[in-house]
């Protein structure tokens, strides 16, 4: 079953595995741009000053970096045991580039894991923590070209509002999802 879980070092094996799965596709929704040096070290060590990164972007100490916005990361698990699957960022606002471009949630599911169900799934469990967060709508947005996103979108109620650039935007209403949320499994 796919869960959302606030990233932990005891999943590191799984963790850099995904990553390598990737390669040079961009992990949406991971936060590894914004990481000072990217995820080079794909070591235990590596893995915990990512973990340590991203935990602090929910509630910064201090200003992001760069015109970032507190957001909280996910990593997308399924299995027992937990193996992880991808990235899940949900951003707490939106700057003027959110706004346009990236919208409040971005989500990716490594090349092998997918077609299962997870983007989805992954998905709504996030909108339903945005609501918990007091946000009565999300922003959501995809490439033109990403037929299975669009369809992830919409299947979460996400309604298109328009395009801008490559990016298809779309709104989802996070007061009808009552299902579970982050830490809990569909």
């Amino acid at each position: 079953m796919t869960a959302l879980i606030v990233p932990d070092v005891r999943l590191c094996a799984s963790w850099a595995e995904t990553v390598r799965d990737f390669g040079t596709e961009t992990m949406h929704g991971s936060g590894d741009w914004h990481f000072p040096g990217g995820w080079r070290d794909l070591r235990e060590s590596g893995c915990q000053a990512v973990v340590d990164w991203l935990r602090q972007a929910a509630e910064p100490v201090e200003p992001l970096p760069g015109g970032l916005v507190p957001s909280d990361y996910y990593w997308i698990t399924d299995g027992d045991p937990e193996s992880l699957v991808g990235f899940l960022a949900l951003r707490h606002r939106l700057n003027d580039w959110l706004l346009e471009q990236g919208g409040h949630i971005g989500y990716s599911v490594r090349p092998s894991r997918r077609r299962e169900g997870h983007a989805s799934r992954a998905l709504a469990l996030a909108v339903r923590r945005a609501g918990e967060l007091g946000l009565d709508r999300v922003l959501v947005t995809c490439d033109d070209d990403n037929e299975a996103s669009r369809r992830t979108i919409e299947v979460n109620g996400g309604v298109y509002e328009d395009t801008r650039g490559r990016k298809l935007r779309f709104w989802i209403d996070t007061s009808p999802h009552s299902g579970p949320g982050p830490g809990q499994v569909v």
